[in-house]
C-alpha cells in the first residue's frame, strides 16, 4: 500500500521511523512519502519537507511564522492529493495535522492519527472534531484511554513507542573514549530541537556549568543544526556538542538538564536523574497559563500524576535555580534514590515495548479492510 506520513518535529521523526520500519515488515511493497526528518528518510521513501522548516512552538511564534506555516499546509495538501495514498498517517503535531486531517476527509482519504493530540490539556471539545475527521486514533499515554472514553470515543491504546526506541538502542561501548569524556562524570544538557527552545534554554543551562568543575557537561545537538549554530551560545566554553547520540549521552550521564518534551520521558527511561526546564515568549506563556489546565508540563510528572522531577518554568528557569537543582541531583543521595525509585514505578506504568509493531499491525488491518470494501 501507499502510506503518506506527516511528522513536524524531532520526536515525530523518531516515532515515524519506527512505525515505517514495522510497516515494512508487514507490507513488503510499502511505499512511503512523508513530511519528516532524517530518521524517517533512512527507512526509505520520499522526504517532501524536513521538520526543521516546520517546528514553530508557541502562540506568538506561530503568528510570526504564519506565512511559512500556510505555505507548508498548502504544499502538504497538494502533495497528498497528487500521491493519493491508501493511508494518511498523522503523527502528533496537532496544530498542523488536524488541519491536514480535516482536508483529507474532504478528499475521501483514510485518516489515521498516531500519538493523540494533547486535547486533554486544553480545549477538550476538540475531541468532537477528532471524532469527525479521524478514522482511527492510536494513543500512547495510559491516562488517555479513560479521557477519550469519557467523551464517548473508542481509541486504540498501543503503548509508548519510546520504549521501542530505547529497547532497540545499542550503546557505543567506546563512546566516552571516542569523545574524550573519560576523565569526569557526565552531565547531559538537552536544550531541545527548535531554535526557540535552544536560544532561550541553552544560555541558562551553560550559566550553571562553572559551579561543577568536577563534571563534564555535554550538549545533545539537534540533527537539524550544525556545530556552528551552537558556537554562538558556547563562546569560549569548552563544551562538546555531540550530534545523533542523545541515547549514548544519556546512557553515560550522572544527571541531566532537559527541555520539556519527549526527552524528559527518554531521560527517565534511561534512569538519569533530571531537572526539567522551559522558557517561552512571555505573551505565549501568559496565554498558555489561561488556557492550559494541567498540573505539570513534563511527561514524567503527567504520567505519574505527581511531582517526580523538578520543573523550572519561565521566571524560575534561571542559571541559579538550575545550579541549585543540579547540585541536589548530583550530591543529595536521598533525592537521587527517591527519583530512581519513582522511575521504577513509571516503568511499570509504561508497560513493555511493541507500540510500533502493534500500531503497524492495526493500520494494515484497518487499511486492508477499507481497501477491500
Amino acid at each position: 500500500m501507499k502510506y503518506y506520513l506527516v511528522a513536524g518535529e524531532a520526536s515525530g521523526d523518531l516515532h515515524g521511523a519506527s512505525l515505517m520500519k514495522a510497516l515494512k515488515e508487514l507490507d513488503n511493497d510499502a511505499d512511503f512519502r512523508f513530511f519528516g526528518g532524517d530518521l524517517m528518510q533512512t527507512e526509505g521513501g520520499t522526504l517532501v519537507k524536513h521538520y526543521a522548516d516546520m517546528a514553530f512552538m508557541g502562540f506568538v511564534e506561530v503568528v510570526i511564522n504564519l506565512n511559512t506555516i500556510l505555505k507548508n499546509l498548502k504544499k502538504c495538501k497538494q502533495d497528498i492529493v497528487a500521491y493519493q495514498p491508501d493511508v494518511l498517517i498523522l503523527i502528533d503535531f496537532p496544530g498542523f495535522n488536524l488541519k491536514i486531517a480535516e482536508f483529507a476527509k474532504t478528499q475521501g482519504l483514510q485518516v489515521y492519527y498516531y500519538i493523540s493530540p494533547k486535547v486533554w490539556a486544553w480545549n477538550q471539545k476538540r475531541v468532537l472534531k477528532i471524532k469527525r475527521i479521524v478514522d482511527h486514533l492510536f494513543c500512547i499515554l495510559p491516562f488517555e484511554v479513560d479521557f477519550y472514553k469519557s467523551w464517548g470515543m473508542k481509541i486504540d491504546y498501543v503503548g509508548n513507542p519510546l520504549l521501542d526506541a530505547v529497547d532497540a538502542f545499542k550503546p557505543d561501548v567506546n563512546f566516552l573514549a571516542n569523545n574524550n569524556l573519560i576523565d569526569k562524570k557526565v552531565v547531559a544538557l538537552l536544550p531541545g530541537s527548535r531554535k526557540q527552545e535552544i536560544s532561550r534554554l541553552l544560555p541558562e543551562m551553560l550559566g550553571a556549568i562553572h559551579k561543577f568543575p568536577h563534571h563534564q557537561f555535554v550538549v545533545a545537538g539537534a540533527p537539524s543544526f550544525n556545530a556552528a549554530y551552537y558556537d554562538q551560545y558556547l563562546g569560549d566554553k569548552v563544551i562538546p556538542v555531540i550530534f545523533n547520540a542523545t541515547y549514548d549521552i544519556l546512557a553515560n550521564a550522572q544527571a541531566a538538564v532537559v527541555a520539556s518534551g519527549t526527552a524528559t520521558l527518554e531521560t527517565a527511561l534511561f534512569n538519569v536523574p533530571q531537572v526539567v526546564v522551559y522558557k517561552g515568549n512571555a505573551v505565549t506563556i501568559g496565554i498558555a497559563r489561561m488556557l492550559i489546565k494541567i498540573k505539570f508540563i513534563s511527561l514524567v510528572n503527567l504520567i505519574m500524576d505527581r511531582l517526580v522531577v523538578k520543573e523550572l518554568i519561565q521566571d524560575d528557569c534561571t542559571s541559579a535555580k538550575i545550579t541549585e537543582e543540579l547540585n541536589n541531583l548530583l550530591h543529595n543521595e536521598h533525592l537521587r534514590q527517591q527519583m530512581l525509585a519513582d522511575y521504577d514505578v513509571l516503568d511499570e506504568k509504561m508497560g513493555t515495548p511493541g507500540a510500533s509493531a502493534k500500531t503497524a499491525k492495526l493500520i494494515v488491518k484497518y487499511a486492508s479492510k477499507n481497501k477491500a470494501c
